[in-house]
């Protein structure tokens, strides 16, 4: 029995920061592949549900992050990661042959298999027709002519005409260029 100075003792009520971080988990969770969709779908009906922290504290029991040590470790080996990666696209981008851009004239440098392009370039993955280069007002167009293959820049497929300057990597097909001015 309580007396009238006397609070009946009830769990803490759930915050919704605390919500947020318990239905950030499952997120995690699911993306990382450690939930299923069908325990992440009811999980997050759960979490929404809840309306005390041991509650939620049962839903991610489970999926736990690492402790600050392993954090580090882990964000030093993204670092390295990436700094490969970038080292491995910046070792390749130096070993592409150049191409050079043309001199301005009044007609577009075809590229292309077919011997009457301007640049003819003789591989399989290489359209008849495959792009064309162009200067108009100071800058350099590179135009797909809808090739099977593709034609990129610095790794992007081109859908129409994108302007492109010097060190820039373009594709065509398998084949790959530095742009470069003479």
């Amino acid at each position: 029995m309580t007396t009238p100075f006397e609070f009946p003792t009830q769990s803490a009520r759930l915050s919704d920061a605390e919500r947020d971080r318990a239905l950030v988990m499952l997120r995690e969770g699911a993306a990382q592949g450690r939930l299923s969709h069908d325990t992440f779908l009811f999980r997050m009906e759960k979490a929404l549900e809840a309306r005390r922290p041991d509650e939620l504290a049962v839903l991610t029991a489970d999926l736990q992050t690492e402790g600050r040590w392993s954090q580090r470790v882990l964000g030093a080996v993204e670092k390295v990661s990436a700094f490969t990666a970038r080292l491995g696209r910046a070792w390749t981008a130096e070993r592409l042959p150049k191409l050079l851009l043309p001199e301005p004239g009044p007609y577009p440098l075809r590229i292309g298999r077919d011997p009457v392009n301007g640049l003819r370039l003789s591989h399989e993955t290489v359209s008849r027709l495959h792009a064309e280069l162009s200067l108009r007002g100071g800058l350099w167009l590179l135009r797909d002519m809808g090739s099977t293959n593709g034609t990129t820049v610095n790794g992007r497929r081109v859908t129409g005409t994108v302007v492109v300057r010097a060190g820039d990597v373009v594709g065509f097909g398998q084949m790959s260029f530095t742009l470069s001015v003479r």
